[in-house]
């Protein structure tokens, strides 16, 4: 007997088409409240490793574990129902082979309940990421900067300045795609590589510090939100949520310290806990 399985989200597939479209919205999310917000307005939420900065407040997402990334996509699942949801693989959990990437990825899977895992990588990963697509695991890819490789890069450095350097970046680009990855996040590169690479490639093109010209965008939402009070400078800020939670705080304690805060008493129901 067969069974239909109804689905309401965007899938791998349809992100997929979307090459030279109508342009794929990405944000990165990490909790089931603004997964929730989020939900109705993107096409793709990212559970990125970038949760060691933003929820951790870790210099590079080297010290991310698989743990981590599933605690966080277990709550994004939990909180959306539309979005395709993707989670970064963190550093360690796929470079040593194959065989070990494709656990990782499983279990990932399996434990979130996520659609893809995303791998930082172009020609050196080509391998693994065939090996995952070719087992049922969706892969987005990730080239240019790539923030695990923080350490051999010497920091987080536009990719691509000089057109020396294209062709690597161009072969990294053609190496994912040819191997099976759905889609790549090009980031911190300069801008006529990134437009050069999305006509290149069959698969859409995500990005971040990168050409206009991408068939996405994607952004940190905390960045995207001003509750980082030192954003790269080539984000758009489209609020500033920042000081404003600052100034609700301060009230809040001024209040109280006037013994002025307006309670009731069984506001909440017993169940609720601090």
């Amino acid at each position: 007997m067969s069974v239909t399985v109804q689905t309401k989200r965007v899938t791998v597939p349809e992100i997929r088409a979307a090459k030279h479209g109508k342009p794929v919205v990405c944000l990165t999310c990490y909790h089931a409240h603004t997964a929730r917000l989020l939900d109705s307005h993107v096409d793709l939420m990212l559970v990125g490793d970038s949760l060691g900065n933003v929820m951790h407040g870790l210099e590079t997402t080297i010290p991310v574990t698989l743990e981590m990334m599933i605690m966080a996509g277990r709550a994004v699942m939990r909180g959306s129902s539309h979005a395709l949801v993707v989670v970064d693989m963190p550093f360690g959990s796929y470079e040593e082979s194959p065989q070990i990437a494709f656990r990782h990825a499983v279990q990932v899977m399996k434990e979130t309940g996520c659609q893809a895992v995303k791998m930082e990588g172009g020609a050196r990963i080509a391998e693994t990421v065939h090996y995952l697509t070719q087992r049922g695991i969706p892969v987005m890819s990730h080239i240019g900067l790539t923030p695990q490789s923080f350490n051999v890069m010497g920091g987080f450095k536009t990719q691509g300045r000089t057109e020396a350097e294209w062709p690597a970046i161009e072969a990294d680009a053609k190496a994912v795609s040819d191997a099976g990855a759905f889609a790549v996040v090009l980031e911190g590169m300069a801008e006529p590589l990134a437009a050069k690479i999305t006509r290149q490639i069959p698969i859409p093109t995500i990005g971040i510090g990168a050409s206009a010209e991408c068939d996405g965008q994607i952004l940190v939402m905390e960045d995207m939100l001003g509750l980082n009070p030192n954003p790269p400078k080539f984000v758009r800020q489209y609020a500033q949520l920042g000081p404003e939670i600052e100034a609700a705080v301060k009230n809040y304690a001024a209040d109280v310290r006037a013994r002025a805060f307006p309670g009731k008493e069984n506001v909440y129901p017993m169940k609720r806990a601090v």
